[in-house]
């Protein structure tokens, strides 16, 4: 009876299954932006778990002469995030020297983790809009990309790039990064 009870329960939950439908085929924007979200979460994450009084700390030793401070690239990278959703958007007036931190004011933890939170909203709605229809549109003009495709994916290259920087950043001050916890 046991086996007749399970065999029952097995085949109802395999009739069950089998009637659903297909699950619908994701899009463009969801592909791009489940990639994007957690890049940004573990970038914002790692940036949070650096202490204020850090955030000037840059490495000296070896062959980091020149290199930015913690807080300088936290800045570059939403002044270039801004930059790449501004040019996506058709914006013609881009951030100038992204690479110096970029015209935004912001200079203390607070400030520059808001204005990367705020760069990284822009570019959340740049991928919201992105489709099929619109991935190799032209896109003239500086910043990395000649599509909207070519520049969303430098935009998501760039940041793990400096996040990948930043992890050096942060174990060299005795800090695990928060993705590695």
């Amino acid at each position: 009876m046991r086996k007749l009870g399970s065999l029952l329960l097995v085949s109802c939950c395999i009739i069950s299954v089998a009637q659903q439908s297909p699950p619908a085929s994701k899009t463009v924007s969801y592909s791009i932006g489940l990639i994007w979200e957690n890049v940004a979460h573990d970038f914002a994450a790692m940036a949070e778990a650096m202490p204020e009084d850090r955030w000037n700390f840059k490495p000296t030793q070896g062959k980091f002469a020149n290199v930015r401070t913690f807080g300088e690239q936290v800045k570059h990278v939403a002044c270039a995030n801004e930059a790449w959703a501004r040019k996506i958007n058709g914006d013609k007036k881009l951030p100038e020297r992204c690479d110096l931190g970029g015209p935004n004011g912001a200079t203390t933890k607070a400030e520059i983790i808001a204005y990367f939170h705020q760069s990284i909203h822009l570019m959340d709605d740049v991928i919201v809009s992105t489709n099929l229809g619109n991935l190799q549109q032209s896109l003239p003009g500086p910043y990395f990309g000649d599509t909207r495709l070519a520049c969303l994916n430098a935009a998501l290259w760039h940041m793990s790039d400096h996040y990948g920087q930043l992890v050096i950043y942060l174990r060299m001050n005795g800090l695990i990064p928060p993705a590695s916890q």
